[in-house]
C-alpha cells in the first residue's frame, strides 16, 4: 500500500504547486551604453532588500496594497546557479564591482546569462489569511542588445538589407567614416567568381566600420549585431559577409551569391539559436536605451537611436500581429526604458519621458507597452540653480574625488525636427560618474529613480 500513499503525496504536491506557484519570465536587453548589467543588478538587489522588509521599491509596495488587497512580499530568494546551461548572472559579483574601494562599472554583456528569484507573496482579500502564500518564480534573461537589432533581419534578404545599409553609409553621419569600405566595394565585381580572401576582407572592413560608428559616433543602429558581440560561436564562416549592391538572383558561384548564402545562414542561425528557443518563451521584455546620451551627441546620433528603437518596436509589432510568422505569442508586456534619468534634474524628467515616448513610436502588437525614464543606480544629487540658470545635478566623475555640476541643457518634450535650431547647440558626451557609496552585501538595496514604478507596472498582473 506504500505506492498508494506515495502517489497521493505526489499528487497533493503537484496540486499545491499548480495552485500556489507560477513562473514569470523577463527578458532584459539594451542598446549600447544603456547600463543593462547595472539595471539587472539593481533589480535583484532591490527585490532582495524588499524581501528583507526594506522599503526599496515603494511604488511596487503601493501597487500590491491597492483595492484593499493588502498583498505583501514576505520573502525573496535568489536561486542558486544549479545545472543551467546558460551563464549565471552573478549579481553579487557585480555589486562588489560597484561597491568596492575602487568602484567601477561592470563590463558589457557578451552572451546570454540568467538568474532567478523566488518571491513568496502573501495573498490579499478577505480569504487571504486562510490561504497559503503564493510563490512566484521570476526568471531573468540577460542578453546583448546588439543581438536584438538582428530581429528585423529575420524578414529580410541580403539584397534588401544591403540596399538599406548602403543607403545609410552614404549619408551623414556614417559617410564620414565609410570611405575605406565604400572604396573597397567600388573595386569589386559582385558577379565575379567568389574568392574567400575578398569575402573575409570585406567582412573585416565592415566590422571595423560598425565598431567605429559605435565608439566614435555613438551610433546604435548597427547590423548585424553579432559582428560586434559574436558570442560563444565567435567569427564563424557564416558571418563572413557584408553589404554588396545588386538586384535579382545572383549568379551561381559569384561573390554576391556566396554573401547571400552566408547572410541566410546567419539569419537562420539567429532564429534557431536565439529568437525561437529563448525570446518566444518570455512573458515580459525590457529594452533599455541611452536616449539622453543620444540627444546630447547631436542630431545624427539621436536620429540613429530613434531609428533603432522604432525598428525594434515595429519588429515586435509585425511578428505579434502575423499568424504566419514565428513571434512572441507569450509576450504580454514590453517596457521601453530610457536609462540615466539621474542625469536629468527632477524638473526635466517629465519632458525626458515624453521625448522618449515619442522617440520610440511604433505599435503595441495588441499587448501593453510602456515608456519610462529610470536610473537603476542613482549617481547624482539635485542641485540648487541660481535664478535664471538652467537646473543642475551634481556627481563625482570617475577618477576624481570632488563632485561637479552637470547640466544637460534643454530637454524637449518631443523630438526636434531635422535642421531645427536645437541641433545647432554644441554636442557633447555624457560624463561617467562614480557609483555612490553602497552596501557591498546589498542589504539596503541600491538607490535608484523609477525602478519601483517600472516593476509595479511590469509585475502588477502577476503579483
Amino acid at each position: 500500500m506504500d505506492w498508494i500513499g506515495n502517489n497521493l503525496t505526489r499528487l497533493t504536491d503537484e496540486a499545491e504547486r499548480f495552485l500556489n506557484e507560477s513562473t514569470l519570465r523577463v527578458a532584459i536587453t539594451g542598446l549600447s551604453r544603456s547600463g543593462k548589467t547595472v539595471f539587472i543588478t539593481s533589480l535583484i538587489a532591490n527585490m532582495l532588500a524588499m524581501g528583507r522588509g526594506r522599503d526599496t521599491l515603494p511604488a511596487l509596495s503601493r501597487m500590491m496594497r491597492e483595492g484593499g488587497e493588502e498583498r505583501r512580499i514576505r520573502s525573496v530568494r535568489l536561486e542558486p546557479a544549479g545545472t543551467q546551461a546558460l551563464d549565471w548572472f552573478d549579481a553579487a559579483d557585480k555589486l562588489r564591482d560597484l561597491a568596492g574601494a575602487s568602484p567601477h562599472w561592470p563590463p558589457r554583456t557578451s552572451d546570454l546569462a540568467s538568474a532567478s528569484l523566488t518571491l513568496t507573496v502573501e495573498r490579499g482579500g478577505p480569504f487571504g489569511t486562510w490561504l497559503p502564500p503564493r510563490r512566484v518564480r521570476l526568471e531573468l534573461l540577460d542578453y546583448p542588445g546588439e543581438w536584438l537589432l538582428d530581429l528585423p533581419l529575420l524578414d529580410q534578404s541580403h539584397e534588401a538589407w544591403s540596399a538599406a545599409t548602403l543607403e545609410l553609409l552614404r549619408r551623414p553621419p556614417r559617410a564620414a567614416i565609410a570611405g575605406d569600405f565604400l572604396a573597397f566595394l567600388a573595386s569589386l565585381d559582385p558577379n565575379a567568381p567568389a574568392e574567400e580572401p575578398v569575402a573575409r576582407r570585406g567582412f573585416m572592413l565592415y566590422r571595423e566600420l560598425l565598431a567605429t560608428a559605435r565608439d566614435r559616433l555613438g551610433l546604435r543602429w548597427l547590423q548585424p549585431g553579432r559582428f560586434l558581440v559574436p558570442g560563444p560561436k565567435g567569427d564563424s564562416p557564416m558571418m563572413w559577409f557584408f553589404p554588396l549592391p545588386g538586384k535579382g538572383a545572383p549568379a551561381p558561384g559569384s561573390l554576391r551569391e556566396l554573401l547571400a548564402r552566408r547572410f541566410d545562414a546567419y539569419r537562420d542561425d539567429m532564429r534557431a539559436s536565439y529568437f525561437d528557443p529563448w525570446f518566444a518563451r518570455f512573458d515580459r521584455q525590457v529594452v533599455l536605451v541611452d536616449a539622453l546620451g543620444a540627444l546630447c551627441a547631436g542630431e545624427g546620433a539621436f536620429e540613429d537611436a530613434r531609428h533603432a528603437v522604432e525598428q525594434i518596436a515595429r519588429a515586435y509589432d509585425t511578428r505579434s500581429r502575423s499568424r504566419w510568422l514565428p513571434g512572441f505569442s507569450t509576450l504580454k508586456r514590453v517596457a521601453f526604458v530610457a536609462s540615466k534619468a539621474d542625469y536629468a534634474p527632477e524638473v526635466q524628467r517629465p519632458a525626458f519621458e515624453s521625448l522618449f515616448r515619442a522617440m520610440v513610436g511604433g505599435g503595441d502588437g495588441g499587448r501593453m507597452v510602456n515608456h519610462l525614464a529610470v536610473s537603476a543606480l542613482r549617481c547624482t544629487e539635485e542641485g540648487e540653480a541660481r535664478p535664471g540658470e538652467p537646473p543642475v545635478v551634481y556627481g563625482v566623475p570617475m577618477g576624481e574625488q570632488r563632485r561637479r555640476p552637470f547640466r544637460p541643457g534643454h530637454i524637449p518634450a518631443a523630438p526636434p525636427p531635422p535642421g531645427d535650431a536645437f541641433w545647432r547647440r554644441p554636442y557633447f558626451e555624457l560624463p561617467v560618474f562614480r557609483p555612490p557609496v553602497i552596501d557591498p552585501d546589498g542589504r539596503e538595496g541600491m538607490p535608484h529613480i523609477g525602478m519601483d514604478r517600472l516593476l509595479a507596472w511590469l509585475l502588477e498582473d502577476a503579483l
